[in-house]
């Protein structure tokens, strides 16, 4: 058996991901060989369907699309949204996405969106409505860099790497089923859901492929060890959340995040949590009751049949998430090697 990790910052990290991602294709050494990238997951800054975190992410999609195409990695949108409404379910940019992603980064079919797409990226796709719109956007685009995606997309043959959705509200799933059947689906953790028979019912779903627990529940090993090994199969626990293990406000904070997303509130969810104020530190989420350690994964999880580990951080900056991935990922003797390969070197100043 071997662990699968989903990373954050599809959108978010792609500078940062081409570079991991060549040293995991061309350095396989410097990793551990019971470890697989299972996908990589993220979304727009102003994508109307997202949720969980605020996103900031603002790469262009078919580049970001090209490149897991490229290394034959699962792409996620996150658009775990749970206020969603069914008028926002014609929402341009987002339908625009799961196309681009459903197509694993090949042209979409609406060539005026083509266009903005390549010189713009796909969050300014709103702004064209005919074809007029599209010729202005067309004058301004980069050549160089519409060259470049496509020199990604016509190096390859298309890949059989299926790209996914992670979501919460059922209204956005029965939509997405229909109009984009060959996505994949996720079962998102903003569900909060933790009561155990309630993710033991969620994880029988058939919609779902993968569903991601609250991180309460990661080590309910007496109700987890009795799943079927298909159910076992499908769980994708959240490793290194720092939220307060006795937060009774983490639903509220995702619906925070998803009215902000739909332009519904400005209002900042205040967390009242101990700690609260100095932010994320992997340091504090190493000594939170539902952490998953390295040794965890191996000597616990893996054994017991679990192989899906999802790593959050696409709201944190790119540092952390790389401590992130040469925690899970490097073996102790190349972390270095990686530290140098990606940005140290001998006239870094720190201050």
């Amino acid at each position: 058996m071997k662990a699968y990790y989903h990373l954050p910052g599809l959108f978010e990290f792609y500078d940062f991901y081409k570079e991991f991602l060549s040293l995991w294709q061309n350095h396989r050494e410097f990793f551990y060989d019971w470890c697989e990238i299972g996908s990589i997951y993220g979304a727009p800054a102003d994508a109307l369907w997202g949720g969980g975190r605020v996103g900031f992410g603002d790469e262009n999609a078919l580049k970001v699309a090209a490149l897991l195409r490229e290394h034959q990695i699962s792409a996620r949108l996150t658009f775990s949204n749970s206020k969603l409404r069914k008028e926002h379910l014609d929402d341009y940019v987002c339908n625009k996405l799961c196309e681009i992603f459903e197509e694993n980064g090949h042209q979409p079919k609406d060539p005026n969106v083509q266009k903005v797409q390549d010189s713009h990226g796909i969050t300014n796709v709103r702004k064209v409505q005919n074809s007029r719109e599209a010729e202005n956007f067309q004058n301004v685009q980069n050549p160089r860099e519409t060259e470049n995606v496509q020199n990604i997309q016509n190096s390859r043959e298309a890949v059989g790497v299926q790209n996914g959705v992670i979501l919460h509200s059922d209204l956005l799933l029965d939509y997405l089923k229909e109009k984009y059947p060959s996505l994949y689906f996720v079962s998102s953790t903003t569900k909060v859901l933790t009561d155990f028979k309630d993710l033991e019912a969620e994880v029988k779903r058939e919609d779902f492929k993968f569903v991601v627990p609250d991180f309460r529940l990661n080590k309910s090993f007496d109700k987890l060890g009795k799943l079927e090994q298909k159910y076992k199969d499908k769980l994708e626990f959240l490793c290194n959340e720092c939220c307060y293990f006795g937060c009774t406000d983490r639903k509220a904070c995702y619906e925070n995040v998803s009215l902000k997303a739909l332009g519904e509130t400005e209002e900042d969810h205040i967390c009242k949590a101990p700690n609260s104020k100095t932010g994320y530190r992997f340091s504090d989420a190493m000594k939170n009751p539902g952490f998953i350690s390295l040794d965890d994964i191996q000597k616990i999880y893996m054994p017991a049949g679990f192989s899906q580990f999802k790593i959050e951080g696409r709201s944190l900056g790119s540092a952390i998430v790389l401590e992130f991935l040469l925690y899970y990922m490097v073996k102790p003797e190349y972390q270095l090697r990686v530290r140098e390969e990606m940005y140290l070197d001998s006239s870094l100043d720190l201050f």
